[in-house]
């Protein structure tokens, strides 16, 4: 039954976490034509994998999840949990600086949303999976902003913090 999209199971698997049984489910729940979703967003919130925004008068209510697909829930999360746990991929270390935040359960789910959108991203260009590498993070963040961090959480300890350049001799 799988045959004929063999081309586009095969474009899902280059995904880290996403093996054949997963590439399967994503196929049958979404189809394999992304024409009916405008973006990558309009499908995370028809499979109910975008996160909630609830705030009013600064104050925030619960963010979850809405309902979608259990199947595709349950296979996203599936694949997220071991590309969480796969090395030097960008998906290991998207799961790993929000689980620092916000804890291992909203981590997974950042991760499964993320599959879900590169997946649709695959389907509709055509071209295979090319990660980012694990160090996009902190390629991207700006040295000065994380330099201000970092003398920003010793002034909280209490230190009295003067930067000099060092000699790169």
């Amino acid at each position: 039954m799988v045959a004929p999209y063999s081309p586009l199971l095969a474009l899902l698997c280059t995904i880290p976490g996403v093996d054949k049984r997963t590439a399967e489910v994503v196929l049958a729940e979404v189809g394999p034509d992304m024409g009916r979703f405008a973006s990558a967003g309009h499908l995370a919130s028809w499979a109910g994998l975008c996160p909630g925004n609830n705030e009013s008068a600064g104050k925030h209510a619960s963010g979850r999840t809405r309902k979608g697909s259990k199947w595709l829930r349950t296979a996203l999360v599936q694949a997220a949990n071991a590309a969480a746990r796969a090395k030097g991929t960008y998906l290991a270390a998207q799961y790993a600086r929000i689980k620092g935040r916000r804890g291992h359960q909203k981590a997974i789910v950042a991760v499964a949303h993320s599959i879900l959108v590169i997946a649709w991203h695959l389907l509709t260009r055509n071209q295979p999976y090319s990660d980012l590498g694990a160090d996009y993070f902190m390629d991207r963040q700006s040295s000065q902003a994380y330099t201000n961090r970092l003398v920003r959480q010793l002034e909280r300890m209490h230190y009295k913090v003067t930067l000099e350049p060092a000699d790169t001799a």
